[in-house]
């Protein structure tokens, strides 16, 4: 018999497995530096869990095909409701604080939604080709119509017409007004200026969303998260993990944190939904150029200094390291 006279030792390391959306990543962050700071022994996964689809850098994050999902069912009811009425309008008023990417999935799914608003893209209200003109003519080409509004939307307008001190909720986000509600009495407004008759049906689903269970592509995207993070967090690593260009990679915190995830109004998807709905795009030249230089900006975002010195010893790719 063979005798290995090598001893092995056994490093104990502790690893800690933070599941969330983005301020639970800045969370992990801030926790991944202080351990740094102390010298200890613990590995920090971060798991990305929020339906907006809000964190930078990964193809996606869990729970938001099931939010579209669940969506596209409230859009489909207030579809009914709008063509059941005489000038029929159904307003659905769908999660998204910062990026509007469930309430764009959501339209292109659907095919019934004739308008959709997002935070990425400002709208006005009166005037050529504004809102107001846009209702009026879907009203009377099709005797109804079905408006999507992510519920960071409009908050530029809401605010001239409501004037409110800014309040933070215990997360330290800023308190945001219901744009539903708002819309909705805006339009009733306007039809009742015009002396135009018409029936509007409020649809708010968010904790409908919120609250079912995950369909089956989540499902299996969450299972293969957790299985990269186990992975991840055994061989020392600290990172957020998630998928990027179709892969799973481990992608340091400062990544995922320094910028949000938001919808590209000069990109192609938007087009996309504008051909669906036909609706105006609302913009100007002056809004597309800010978009465009907004995008160029957060494609150049630098490196954290407290950081910098470790990036040089590990790899840049996102796709192959994380932090350790």
């Amino acid at each position: 018999p063979i005798r290995l006279s090598t001893t092995f030792k056994i490093v104990e390391l502790i690893r800690v497995y933070i599941i969330g959306g983005d301020g639970t990543q800045k969370g992990a962050y801030e926790i991944f530096k202080e351990i740094r700071r102390r010298g200890l022994k613990v590995a920090v996964a971060g798991i990305p869990k929020t339906i907006d689809n809000d964190i930078a850098v990964i193809d996606k994050s869990f729970g938001f095909d099931t939010a579209v999902e669940e969506a596209q069912r409230a859009i489909d009811a207030a579809h009914v409701e709008a063509s059941s009425a005489e000038n029929g309008i159904g307003l659905v008023k769908l999660m998204g604080r910062y990026s509007g990417f469930i309430a764009m999935y959501a339209t292109l799914a659907s095919r019934d939604v004739d308008c959709c608003l997002i935070p990425e893209s400002p709208f006005y209200l009166e005037g050529e080709g504004g809102l107001f003109e846009y209702i009026e003519r879907r009203l009377k080409e099709n005797n109804h119509m079905v408006i999507v509004v992510a519920e960071g939307a409009g908050q530029d307008l809401i605010a001239k017409s409501i004037p409110v001190a800014d309040q933070l909720d215990a997360s330290g986000n800023k308190l945001l007004l219901d744009v539903g509600l708002w819309l909705t009495h805006k339009i009733k407004d306007h039809c009742k200026s015009k002396k135009m008759e018409m029936t509007i049906k409020y649809i708010d689903p968010t904790y409908m969303i919120r609250a079912i269970p995950s369909n089956a592509s989540d499902n299996v995207y969450c299972t293969l998260l957790a299985h990269s993070a186990i992975h991840g967090a055994m061989a020392g690593y600290s990172f957020t993990v998630g998928m990027v260009n179709g892969r799973h990679a481990y992608i340091p915190f400062h990544r995922v944190t320094s910028t949000r995830n938001k919808v590209k109004i000069t990109d192609r998807m938007w087009a996309r939904l504008l051909s669906s709905t036909n609706q105006p795009s609302f913009l100007s030249k002056e809004d597309i150029m800010e978009a465009r230089e907004a995008e160029r900006l957060a494609n150049r975002l630098p490196v954290p200094a407290s950081s910098s010195e470790h990036t040089k010893k590990h790899s840049a790719s996102v796709l192959s390291n994380g932090e350790k």
